[in-house]
């Protein structure tokens, strides 16, 4: 197979500065992002079903947004800036299952929540225009809000956001550009710029032109790309392919041999009796490759406490005497309130630092700028041989205060490229009224206009928690959120109410949505910001994804629910049973036996871990062992999930942890395993739109 080199590359050309007047909102790029966000959601429904696992995709949709561009004779003028709009259309589409609740609250909804509880008497089944007018009316609040963080999380703290600027980082190495520096301002940028070898003086020199080509100079002295990025382009190009050939190929073989999506590798014994079984799925460990090492060996440690200690002893107790695997008499129903309670500790515990730590953010830098208005003021009436002193003091003082927060010289865009105050403001008002229409249309007088207004104030609080969560760990704890919000609509829904649960979990699922586009938009604004693109045509592709994301999440929900059984052995919908469980916990509903004790046992243990390991100093001489304390999510994650579920995502980690060791922290390396761990999950994302039209037509299983 060949593949097209592009005619030029403008923006290894230029410097962070200039390319963002680069045209970036294009029907090409738009067109793409909605393919490739189209095959992202797919893939997010089909593991948010099964396993309640869902992901940006930021990284899979840059890379194949880049490839398109090569396989496809649209690749003329095709630049980073350019990927970084497309990336953003596909994250806003993708992540549509988790942001709309199609694989957590609406299954519960409609799969759990009984007769008695949803107040009308009789179980509530949605249409598919109810859906999308649910889906319209959370999706847009957490996108105009996003945008007021913008400057205070990535200019004035410049908050990391690993997993947006892994994304920035493989978008430079595809394109061959710069990044932003971290401490970048207007004098060095220029100085960069002037400072660029001039290619076409390489001419005379080979090695010069060669060393240069792809990095400063995106072709060499006859105008051709460098042989070794061609090669490097064409070796990433071959892992992608091969690893999501073999990813088809399973997913494939997998339906017509069922077994091999359930090894009895522990014995017959354990595997019928326990659920220890192997599920060799490729995407699986590709997505353990992207999670890594530490996460992955949390969720396992979970699944061996929850499924090798718990479940059986409750089951041995008598406490869970049904199947080990039934949500209700079962063991797996038994941990599951285990899991909440840690996952709940965990969350609470975290939310109360992030929190506190904000606040102490917000007023050191209160404190600096008001001491540096008093230092201006009182300049005026210095002599001049004063003011030197006075000016070291103020250099001193607001050295100290940026130090203590975390703050950062970076320079941001030129005000014609961020969206304007006006449009933020006007838009979250606007969201908000849809937002309360929408739950009043799809749910009627069940849903009480106070309590949709109460779940909005806290999806914009809980929104500023999961962006600072997520720029500081890369983790957006929208779970955890959802479970806040559902403790705190405990206490101001009446007990007495008919329809308390319905309300408990509708009110989670706009926190949780809210903090969720937050957090995806937040990311995408990081990788704009280190290429240098502009804020506002990430804004409109957010806008563009999430509106085409709205009608295409409905009608695959819908699609789902009429090919496969759900609930069923394949599609456990796990973070459906979650939230009507913790739900049911929260309103009054009683625990199975001795489970209260072991909820509060496990909450004050992961509660105290999550303590420690949010507020211990980086200098503290032990710091580097809290990575082997448990990760409370984590762990909760897996203990409700099957062993199947977390088996093979351990063994992704522990490829992705040996790849670094040993075969080299490289940057290639890390781009490398990126690229065969996006091939491994696209395969079997893809392909399952396969196997779903499969069933649907009847095609028998061996």
């Amino acid at each position: 197979m060949s593949f097209s080199e592009p005619e030029d590359n403008l923006s290894a050309n230029l410097q962070w500065d200039e390319k963002i007047r680069l045209p970036q909102v294009t029907v090409r790029a738009t067109v793409v992002g909605l393919l490739i966000g189209s095959i992202v959601l797919i893939l997010n429904f089909q593991f948010g079903l099964q396993t309640g696992w869902v992901s940006m995709m930021s990284l899979p949709s840059a890379l194949l947004g880049y490839t398109l561009f090569r396989l496809l004779p649209i690749s003329r003028k095709f630049t980073d800036v350019e990927n970084v709009y497309i990336q953003s259309v596909a994250v806003a589409v993708g992540t549509g299952p988790l942001a709309y609740g199609l694989v957590g609250i609406i299954p519960a909804i409609e799969k759990f929540l009984t007769a008695d509880e949803s107040g009308t008497g009789s179980t509530i089944s949605l249409s598919l225009s109810q859906l999308m007018v649910w889906s319209f009316g959370l999706a847009f609040f957490g996108v105009f809000f996003a945008v007021t963080l913008r400057k205070q999380v990535i200019i004035k703290e410049n908050l990391p956001f690993p997993s947006g600027s892994a994304t920035a980082t493989l978008i430079s190495v595809l394109h061959g550009t710069d990044l932003a520096s971290a401490s970048q301002d207007a004098e060095t940028s220029h100085a960069r710029r002037d400072s660029r070898v001039d290619c076409a003086s390489t001419k005379s020199d080979t090695s010069k032109s060669s060393y240069h080509c792809g990095v400063l100079c995106p072709k060499d002295s006859r105008g051709y790309v460098c042989d070794t990025k061609k090669e490097q382009y064409r070796s990433n190009i071959r892992s992608l392919l091969i690893s999501f050939g073999i990813s088809a190929v399973y997913t494939l073989t997998a339906y017509f041999i069922p077994i091999l999506r359930e090894l009895p590798i522990f014995g017959s014994h354990l595997s019928k009796l326990y659920q220890w079984n192997l599920q060799p799925s490729p995407a699986y460990i590709g997505q353990g490759i992207i999670m890594g090492l530490p996460s992955v060996s949390y969720m396992l440690f979970g699944a061996v406490l929850g499924w090798a200690v718990l479940a059986p002893m409750a089951k041995y107790l008598g406490w869970a005497p049904g199947p080990i695997d039934d949500w209700v008499t079962g063991g797996q129903g038994w941990i599951l309130w285990l899991s909440l309670s840690v996952m709940i500790a965990d969350s609470v515990v975290s939310f109360i630092v992030v929190t506190i730590k904000s606040l102490n953010t917000y007023r050191k830098a209160w404190s600096a700028q008001r001491y540096e208005k008093l230092i201006d003021s009182n300049q005026q009436g210095y002599l001049s041989s004063d003011q030197n002193e006075l000016g070291l003091e103020t250099a001193t003082y607001r050295s100290r205060i940026e130090s203590s927060t975390s703050f950062s010289s970076v320079i941001d865009v030129s005000s014609e490229f961020l969206v304007d105050n006006y449009v933020t403001i006007s838009g979250m008002i606007v969201s908000s009224a849809i937002c309360v229409w929408a739950m009043r249309h799809v749910f009627g007088a069940l849903i009480p206009y106070y309590a949709t207004v109460a779940a909005l104030v806290l999806a914009m609080f809980f929104s500023v928690l999961g962006v600072r969560a997520l720029g500081e760990t890369d983790l957006n704890p929208v779970s955890g959120i959802g479970k806040l919000s559902q403790l705190i609509f405990a206490a101001i829904i009446p007990r007495d109410h008919p329809a308390r649960i319905l309300i408990n979990l509708v009110a989670g699922g706009i926190a949780e949505a809210g903090a969720q586009q937050a957090g995806d938009l937040m990311q995408d604004l990081k990788t704009g910001y280190l290429i240098g693109a502009s804020p506002r045509a990430q804004f409109i592709a957010q806008l563009i994804g999430t509106f085409y994301s709205v009608f295409l999440s409905s009608i695959i929900y819908k699609v789902y629910n009429s090919v496969y059984e759900i609930p069923s052995k394949t599609f456990r919908i796990p973070t459906a049973v979650v939230w009507i469980d913790c739900s049911r916990l929260v309103t009054g509903e009683g625990l199975p036996p001795h489970a209260y004790e072991f909820c509060l046992l496990f909450a004050f243990i992961f509660g105290l871990i999550s303590i420690i390991k949010n507020t211990a100093p980086k200098s503290w001489k032990y710091h580097k062992y809290l990575v082997y304390l448990p990760n409370g999510v984590a762990v909760g994650i897996g203990i409700y999930n099957t062993p199947n579920f977390t088996l093979a995502r351990f063994v992704g980690g522990l490829m992705a942890y040996t790849w670094i060791r040993y075969g080299g922290a490289q940057a290639d390396q890390k781009i490398k395993m990126v690229i065969i761990s996006s091939g491994l999950v696209l395969g079997e994302g893809l392909l399952s739109a396969v196997t779903m039209l499969m069933t649907s037509l009847g095609v028998r299983h061996f």
